[in-house]
């Protein structure tokens, strides 16, 4: 086991090496970089500011940028160097953990990510356990009465669920819950006299906040947990070793819970590297945009657009890692989980 995960460890470096490599080679050919977004910015300053010098004078066009001013601009990003040299010198950053700096906010990719993070923290972590905590019992449940009444309705509701995207279950939220009936704030994780607070008022504003945008974020990733566990537990209750459980004299609950649920549980440790990454940065930016918070999926969305290269790879870096070793982590719950399972 100990050479199989140094064999994973030692993977992940030629594949973060590769994404970082093809996200830099896609963005040198991606137009509307920095450097031109600052050219046209002084562009468009000049031609307001003859507009308002010349009352009256007609307009002369825009007016160009010398050539030495583009060097300096070059030079201020870093891209007066040939392409090689930069994504090496990138690569060591990275080594030693260093983003780098924002292009476009004056602060440290890492505490822009920091001041970021407790949001998408929030909003992941309450989406992940949800999830999970109420899914899986549903489907176990589900799979005990398969057939019945109340696997009918469950099915429906959870698939109803799944069916509504989530940023159209938001809207639908803000305005029933938050605007109507203002039962729920409309914005923010907490109230702005929040520091003001004693410590139970802080929790209850808190939870307060957090109950519409966790609703409309976890709402639909009921189905498809419910429905997972609900087919694994069917497929392990038919096989003959719960037969020869059940004439040994063993509880029903004993069976189910034991040795049954141990087994299904093999397809639900796959999906939670994905699951768990997923819920802090995968699904996030339209709730976040939505219920005005301020956390990692907006900046990366906002870092896109503006073409902010240091935060895109930054977090592109940092979020590949995560996935990797949260991958590393759901293969060896495979050995935790059945110890049949060898790696070597």
């Amino acid at each position: 086991m100990t050479s199989y995960i140094l064999k994973r460890i030692l993977l992940m470096v030629p594949t973060l090496l590769g994404v970082l490599l093809l996200t830099f080679v896609v963005i040198q050919f991606v137009p509307g970089g920095p450097v031109e977004q600052m050219v046209s910015q002084l562009q468009g300053r000049d031609v307001g500011g003859e507009g308002a010098a010349a009352a009256g004078a007609g307009y002369r066009g825009r007016q160009g940028v010398d050539a030495a001013r583009i060097e300096e601009i070059k030079a201020l990003y870093g891209f007066d160097k040939p392409a090689p040299e930069r994504f090496w010198q990138m690569v060591q950053q990275f080594a030693r953990f260093d983003l780098g700096k924002s292009f476009f906010y004056p602060k440290d990719v890492w505490q822009l990510i920091k001041e970021k993070l407790p949001v998408s923290i929030s909003l992941g972590l309450w989406t992940f356990f949800l999830s999970y905590c109420i899914s899986v019992p549903l489907g176990v449940a589900k799979a005990v009465r398969s057939g019945s009444r109340f696997d009918t309705v469950t099915s429906l509701i959870v698939l109803a669920g799944y069916a509504i995207p989530g940023f159209v279950l938001g809207v639908m939220l803000l305005v029933v819950f938050g605007g109507q009936l203002q039962w729920f704030p409309l914005r923010g994780l907490t109230s702005s006299n929040w520091a003001q607070l004693g410590w139970m008022e802080r929790i209850t504003d808190y939870l307060w906040h957090i109950v519409l945008p966790v609703t409309a974020s976890v709402l639909g990733s009921f189905a498809v947990i419910t429905m997972l566990t609900k087919n694994a537990m069917l497929e392990e209750i038919r096989k003959q070793y719960v037969l020869t459980a059940r004439a040994k004299g063993l509880s029903t609950r004993r069976v189910l819970w034991v040795h049954v649920f141990r087994n299904a549980l093999i397809p639900l440790v796959t999906g939670f590297p994905a699951a768990f990454v997923g819920a802090f940065f995968t699904g996030s930016l339209l709730i976040e945009t939505l219920f005005s918070l301020d956390g990692l999926g907006l900046l990366s969305f906002e870092s896109v657009m503006r073409r902010d290269y240091p935060v895109v790879l930054g977090t592109l870096y940092l979020f590949t890692l995560i996935g990797l070793v949260t991958k590393l982590i759901s293969d060896l719950c495979y050995v935790w989980v059945d110890p049949r399972v060898k790696f070597d």
